[in-house]
């Protein structure tokens, strides 16, 4: 027999905190370590000039780069169409280049994690609870600077 659902269930009526939206990370103090990680498809053939231009970047903001990472996009995992989409739309990064990430950070003790790509609301609030420290692309750097 069918029986209602009760409304005290219902996943609507939770209420789960408001997201902080368009909160920039300012980078604390001069001389902060961070982690930059960069995204790159298998086409982009420069990206050891776009991670050092943003490591010079970030050292001219008061930034210390402790450890760069570099998640590729190859052509054997899913083709050539799907070569600049990004490996996962809440993380950017494959599952492993996460732990990785979160791995350089406990060693390095780094106060954050910057990226070259731009990242979403969604993104940066998924990675900084997954990484445990704030997550935020250089453009944010930037203009926040």
């Amino acid at each position: 027999m069918y029986k209602p659902r009760r409304d005290d269930r219902r996943l609507a009526d939770r209420r789960f905190p408001a997201p902080a939206r368009g909160r920039t990370f300012r980078i604390p103090t001069v001389g902060a370590d961070v982690v930059l990680v960069g995204y790159f498809s298998a086409k982009q053939k420069d990206f050891e000039t776009v991670m050092a231009s943003a490591a010079t970047t970030l050292a001219a903001h008061g930034a210390q780069v402790v450890a760069q990472i570099v998640q590729r996009r190859g052509v054997s995992d899913g083709g050539a169409r799907k070569m600049g989409l990004p490996y996962s739309s809440r993380t950017l990064l494959t599952y492993g280049k996460v732990r990785e990430v979160a791995l350089r950070c406990e060693e390095t003790d780094a106060a954050a994690v910057v990226f070259t790509t731009p990242l979403t609301e969604r993104q940066r609030r998924t990675l900084t609870a997954m990484l445990g420290r704030p997550a935020t692309s250089i453009s944010d750097v930037l203009t926040a600077g």
